[in-house]
């Protein structure tokens, strides 16, 4: 940024725009210096921020979980292992609750998509300035620190539960009674004809309700976490005294908002794990 106070619109503008590697038209291999080069520079360019606070962050997840293991006593529990137990409990509860198949991959997913979204999520709680004036402080110029707040990670993440939506429909249903579920309903008829004429409109409307999932799990909880990280950054923007007026309410209700998003996404996981079980 420059030497001299950046306006409001260059603050914002500053604060929502990742640290991408790739290669530039003009440029060649760098680091964009202005959202312009960074659009300029096409899809395979590289959020660096994202991705290493979702590597770092994910990497802690498996940490703190092993290290509750190795721990683990059957007297009186410290807080860490009550902490986990608790998360545990609470996943596993609402695993049996929705999934009633037998697939012992499905808790285990739960559980890591829920821990390792709310850890993400829970980095919005951090003071806006604070790392990206450490970033600065080294050279660095753009650094956000919210992954679940760049659409390319939450994409990832949904992506990533829709294609075991799609394997696990065609290894449990077969290609054929997965092609049939996508064609046959939700109209069906016993005479060919009609059934014949419905299989467009069957899969017209199946197409886009599938299609529609993994879209509608990624901007769920992108759009919820980044207009979070607005309101933060704009409150950044008032006097002191007005910041921690607003900050801190704002914080404690963001708490529930974090962990409301975590569970959303882990549930509709759940929810389409159980669906590609499930025969109509």
């Amino acid at each position: 940024m420059a030497n001299s106070a950046p306006t409001s619109s260059e603050y914002i503008q500053h604060h929502l725009q990742n640290l991408v590697l790739g290669f530039h038209p003009e440029k060649g291999l760098g680091i964009a210096h202005s959202g312009k080069e960074a659009a300029e520079m096409g899809f395979w360019a590289i959020n660096l921020d994202s991705m290493f606070f979702s590597i770092v962050l994910g990497a802690f997840f498996i940490w703190l979980f092993k290290k509750a293991a190795d721990s683990f006593t059957s007297g009186v529990p410290g807080l860490l292992q009550a902490s986990v137990e608790v998360v545990v409990e609470f996943v596993d509860t609402n695993v049996r609750d929705t999934f009633h198949a037998k697939n012992p991959m499905i808790a285990p997913l739960a559980l890591t998509v829920f821990v390792w979204i709310f850890l993400m999520n829970f980095m919005d709680l951090i003071p806006v300035d604070f790392v990206p004036r450490l970033g600065e402080a080294v050279g660095i110029p753009y650094m956000k620190i919210v992954p679940s707040t760049d659409v390319n990670v939450t994409m990832g993440l949904s992506l990533s539960v829709f294609a075991l939506m799609i394997y696990f429909s065609i290894k449990v249903k077969g290609p054929m009674g997965f092609v049939k579920e996508l064609t046959l309903m939700p109209f069906g008829s016993s005479n060919p004809v009609v059934q014949a004429i419905l299989i467009p409109v069957n899969l017209l409307l199946e197409g886009v309700s599938l299609i529609s999932k993994p879209i509608s799990l990624a901007l769920r909880l992108f759009g919820n976490m980044y207009a979070g990280e607005l309101i933060f950054i704009l409150i950044a923007l008032l006097p002191f005294w007005a910041q921690w007026m607003l900050s801190v309410p704002w914080a404690i209700f963001h708490i529930l908002v974090i962990t409301l998003q975590a569970f959303i996404f882990m549930m509709l996981t759940i929810v389409y794990m159980a669906m590609a079980h499930e025969n109509h």
